[in-house]
């Protein structure tokens, strides 16, 4: 679909879910795109770790796309760059930090060359066809946390990205209350806002107030060794960290590459100037066990991490009976029994946990109801566009914006394309939405049959019968809760084949179809009466 003289909005992927962002403009017969985000494999996705967008529909318009602008570098708006930005074959545009990080990404997807990354280190105005673009860095749990100010012929957009307000920002400057105001002065047409946050009563709070709550945390545990966990990309967090080891008189240490990679990363940026140095493993195991602060990857249960490590005890830091960590992190949904695990194996080991619950030691990067109204009053839109969240929470914002005396709202979901202007804005149709996994080294729709028989396996188990060309049969089975009957549900099911198969009439006996079909019937109704399970069933015939 080309745009015609209209201003249209379409996600991809980020509403109706949190994660995965793939936002699209289109305008006078081109389109642009806002984020390229994945998400993370679940337990509907068996042996799966990587989730995208299906991009087809601007796949089969790519002709008329002119780029792709990233806010960010969370995994959820960049993830999926070094996966499709070869095959869109657009360029991409980031600020330096971020672009750093997706120049990291292509390098090691080894398709750097063929894609052009466009750095814009000020944050002046620039042009992609009929989108003039301008950054506007709002805080958020990362550095360089942008907002766009999308301006079209019909009128600008205000695309928050991820963001909150912060009094007290330790990494960058975010815009003021009085540069958004001018923002809405010069009039808004819409804006399109995070919803992960809108049941939140109360401000996200400031990365400063953390800095207070960790170093409190931390100067508790005299004479303890403390790991604190946290999300790796949160710069400031890391600066905050760096300054609690200083203050407490603690070295600093560091667990897990993703850490290693992000302080590289934001010291080539400018950022984490200031860090204490950094001492290796062996150094901090030979330090009296209060004078060391380890920052370790893998508060989300991730269980290859540095912090599932050392709960199970096989990771050079080693932690002892009455030693702490601290969750500096929230939980994400979804990874509730991961983190669980992890905790309780450290429970075990009497190993004191602490969590943002007990103690001020980790806010929000996402806006609460107070900071979406401050906005509100600042850019004055005449349109809300709810995105990035479930639809509870998209709906609740469109609910309050209208509250708040935003004339119009539009809920959408994932391959709603929606009209913006000129008009009553509002959904027109609808264009392929869904989700494509990694599984192995290809990508493959979320839904294909791979996936549906894993599910069914997971579930039901696998009988398989080997048909030799005389009507005898072999079977086996995998995943039936019978381990002390299996043999006679084996011998039993064989039996059963074989009547099956004596029951054939004439030309069916030598029709592979009625065969097959005869022979899955036959295993499948003695694995249910013997088990209550419906296995799926496999018939291999090599001599038919």
């Amino acid at each position: 679909m080309t745009p015609g003289d209209e201003l249209l909005f379409c996600a991809l992927g980020g509403s109706g879910e949190i994660g995965m962002n793939v936002n699209l403009y289109g305008c006078q017969g081109k389109w642009l795109m806002v984020d390229l985000g994945m998400t993370f494999g679940a337990n509907e996705y068996p042996g799966i770790e990587l989730v995208f967008a299906d991009l087809d529909f601007i796949e089969q318009n790519r002709k008329d796309l002119l780029g792709v602008v990233l806010t960010h570098a969370h995994e959820d708006h960049i993830g999926a760059v070094p996966y499709f930005a070869e095959e869109l074959g657009v360029p991409l545009y980031a600020t330096p930090f971020t672009a750093k990080l997706v120049a990291n990404k292509l390098a090691e997807a080894g398709n750097a060359a063929s894609v052009e990354l466009n750095v814009i280190d000020h944050l002046d105005r620039f042009e992609i066809g009929p989108f003039g673009i301008r950054y506007v860095p709002l805080a958020h749990s990362i550095a360089e946390g942008n907002a766009l100010l999308i301006d079209t012929p019909y009128g600008k957009i205000f695309h928050t990205g991820d963001w909150k307000l912060d009094d007290r920002p330790l990494v960058g400057t975010p815009a003021t209350a009085q540069e958004l105001t001018a923002i809405g002065d010069s009039g808004v047409l819409a804006l399109v806002c995070d919803s992960t946050n809108v049941f939140n009563p109360e401000p996200s709070g400031s990365e400063g107030d953390v800095r207070d709550g960790l170093l409190a945390e931390v100067a508790k545990h005299t004479g303890k060794r403390v790991v604190v966990t946290t999300f790796a990309s949160n710069v400031a967090r890391l600066q905050t960290l760096g300054e609690v080891a200083r203050a407490t008189k603690r070295q600093l240490c560091v667990a897990g590459r993703s850490l290693d990679r992000i302080i590289r990363t934001g010291q080539d940026c400018g950022y984490l100037q200031d860090l204490p140095p950094i001492v290796d493993f062996d150094t901090a195991m030979g330090l009296p066990r209060g004078d060391v602060l380890i920052l370790a990857t893998g508060g989300q249960g991730e269980p290859r991490a540095a912090l599932s490590r050392i709960a199970e005890d096989s990771h050079p830091i080693a932690l002892e009976s009455g030693d702490v960590v601290l969750f500096s992190s929230r939980q994400i949904p979804g990874n509730e029994i991961a983190i669980g695990r992890i905790q309780n194996r450290l429970a075990a080991r009497n190993i004191a946990i602490v969590t943002d619950r007990q103690s001020h030691i980790h806010v929000s990067g996402h806006p609460g109801r107070p900071e979406l109204e401050a906005l509100y009053g600042w850019i004055r839109p005449e349109i809300l566009v709810p995105v990035h969240g479930e639809v509870r929470h998209m709906a609740e914002q469109a609910r309050l914006g209208r509250k708040c005396g935003i004339p119009k709202a539009v809920v959408q979901q994932n391959g709603d394309l929606v009209r913006l202007a000129p008009g009553k804005p509002g959904k027109i149709s609808e264009v392929r939405a869904g989700r494509l996994v990694l599984d192995g080294d290809i990508i493959t729709p979320a839904n294909g049959e791979a996936q549906v028989m894993r599910r069914r396996l997971a579930q039901s188990g696998l009988v398989v019968v080997i048909l030799d060309g005389k009507g005898r049969a072999h079977v086996e089975a995998i995943g039936l809760p019978l381990d002390e009957d299996m043999d006679d549900f084996l011998g039993e099911a064989r039996e059963d084949v074989a009547a099956a198969l004596s029951r054939l009439k004439g030309g069916q006996r030598h029709d592979r179809e009625a065969v097959s079909e005869a022979a899955r019937l036959a295993a499948r109704r003695a694995a249910q009466r013997w088990s209550g399970k419906k296995p799926q069933v496999r018939v291999i015939m090599p001599e038919y």
